[in-house]
């Protein structure tokens, strides 16, 4: 007995030796380790994907530019109808999504602003439970995420460039040959492939800078959408009767938008010279070959507008299908990259116990009210792509109709993994909806609230209430206002009916919501 256990130490004292000396121990000595179970995690998120360019959401926009690898998200798992966020504006919103919380509390209320990295996240969380984790791409809540604990991180600089981009990593500053959404996929499977831990679980964030402004498709696709013709929203041409506030901003594709940087339009026949480019370097940076592919794609249909005299209608008409021609060509390659992740997840045998979530950092307007960009309460940009599956825990093909917000992320990423929340989280866990029941106590109203002015565009600061049917808009400062509107009725928002008799008791309820809102999120007066 003495000499079994003699030997039994013997033989551990010598394996601990080997491994202080770097020699690999015999491996049939070892016990296998057991793999954990939790649910991995794959965050997708792109930068100003309007819902209406998404076709799992059947909006005629997109059924002539479908996003079949974006469906197969929907097809496997959930497509929400209802996601909002709290604050349509980039940072706000990752902020957002990081912490379960609204800007007032997690101190990033506009762009510009700084995000406290050691604050309680999601990722953080997870890590600190087992979890390996992961960014890649943009990150644009400062120069760069040291301080959440990410195990590895390769981060877009600010806004990101479409081609040969600027990384942060913790070495320092690379830029990196290639178009950026294409870079940003291989960097996702590159980690999945070679940098992930097998047998632990993972939380990994593929985070793209399309479809961003100045929305500039890969050269594979720069004329993919050039013989489309989009349909005009029928609010294109709006007279903000009764919106004095959407009347005062500056969002118009015929008047505000960039005829160089964003359209891409050209001084005269035969010359490549782009009009008015504010920010050159989105151009200057690309290489000889590349700016030369792009000029042969893009001249002939440049030289055709400029040979055409059209009236300022026309002209408004064209820039506005040029613009859905380009952003939705810059979609393309978003697609194709999560088709080439759920690919890997299903050939990896990944696929089973990975969770993948598919979302926007906000909506995006589409030519509705004359409009790009977000910022206002309004449908098209308060509204956010939200696909999520899970297979064997969501019912393949699931709509979900309940208000839900961009708060929400933290706590169901964490109750998924069985991970406790932090203090202060103000979402709630999407889990039940996901299995298919219906709350009682699910939120009956979502509250909105928007603080970047003056900046950008000219969107006066406001906040809001909208439930299933109803919306409660108040700007403040230099513009005092309310704005009401039956969506039911009135889905374009149109009709400001403040001042409608006939809705004196909705406006009134929905006013007590908007108060009882504020005190339970906590929100300061401004």
């Amino acid at each position: 007995m003495f000499l079994k256990r003699f030997t039994s130490i013997l033989m551990a004292s010598s394996l601990a030796a080997c491994a202080s000396r770097g020699v690999e121990a015999p491996t049939t000595a070892l016990a296998p380790q057991p793999r954990d179970k939790r649910p991995n995690i794959v965050f997708i998120m792109t930068d100003d994907h309007a819902l209406q360019a998404l076709s799992a959401y059947g909006h005629p926009v997109s059924k002539l530019a479908p996003t079949p690898n974006l469906d197969r998200i929907a097809r496997n798992g959930a497509t929400f109808d209802n996601s909002f966020v709290t604050n349509s504006l980039c940072g706000p919103s990752r902020a957002a999504m990081l912490t379960g919380k609204f800007g007032h509390k997690n101190g990033f209320n506009r762009n510009g602003q700084k995000f406290v990295n050691t604050q309680d996240s999601w990722p953080r969380q997870l890590k600190r439970a087992g979890y390996q984790t992961a960014i890649v791409g943009k990150w644009h809540l400062g120069r760069d995420p040291e301080g959440m604990e990410f195990d590895y991180w390769k981060v877009l600089d600010d806004q990101g460039e479409y081609y040969n981009p600027d990384f942060f990593t913790p070495e320092g500053k690379v830029r990196v040959p290639g178009y950026s959404t294409d870079l940003v996929t291989d960097m996702g499977l590159d980690w999945l492939r070679t940098k992930r831990k097998d047998g632990q679980p993972f939380a990994l964030m593929v985070h793209h800078k399309a479809p961003h402004r100045n929305w500039m498709p890969a050269e594979r696709h720069l004329t993919k959408y050039a013989d489309v013709t989009f349909p005009v929203p029928v609010t294109y041409f709006d007279d903000y009767a009764g919106r004095k506030a959407a009347d005062a901003s500056s969002m118009s594709i015929a008047r505000d938008m960039y005829e160089g940087h964003d359209l891409k339009m050209t001084r005269e026949v035969g010359s490549a010279e782009l009009r008015y480019d504010r920010w050159p370097d989105a151009f200057g940076r690309m290489t000889p070959e590349q700016r030369a592919a792009w000029d042969r794609a893009m001249q002939p249909l440049n030289d055709r507008m400029n040979a055409a005299e059209k009236s300022p209608r026309e002209m408004a008409l064209w820039k506005y299908q040029r613009y859905l021609q380009q952003y939705l060509a810059t979609i393309a390659s978003v697609d194709e990259g999560v088709g080439k992740l759920l690919d890997y997840l299903e050939q990896s045998g990944l696929s089973e116990n990975t969770i993948v979530v598919y979302t926007s950092d906000q909506g995006f307007y589409l030519g509705e009210h004359g409009w790009f960009d977000k910022r206002f309460m309004y449908e098209e940009s308060f509204k956010t792509p939200l696909l999520i599956q899970y297979p064997g825990h969501i019912e393949p093909g699931t709509r979900i109709d309940q208000l839900v917000q961009n708060i929400d992320y933290a706590p169901t990423f964490l109750g998924y993994a069985g991970v406790e929340a932090f203090d202060g989280i103000q979402g709630k866990s999407l889990q039940p909806l996901l299995a298919g029941k219906n709350p009682a106590d699910w939120r009956e109203a979502v509250f909105y609230d928007y603080h970047e002015y003056p900046d950008f565009h000219r969107v006066r600061p406001h906040y809001g209430v909208r439930d299933a049917r109803y919306k409660l808009i108040r700007f403040y400062g230099e513009v005092e206002a309310w704005e009401f509107f039956d969506l039911q009725t009135d889905p374009n928002e149109t009709r400001n009916r403040i001042d409608d008799p006939a809705m004196a008791g909705e406006i009134a309820r929905m006013k007590q919501a908007l108060e009882r809102l504020r005190g339970e999120y906590q929100v300061p007066t401004p």
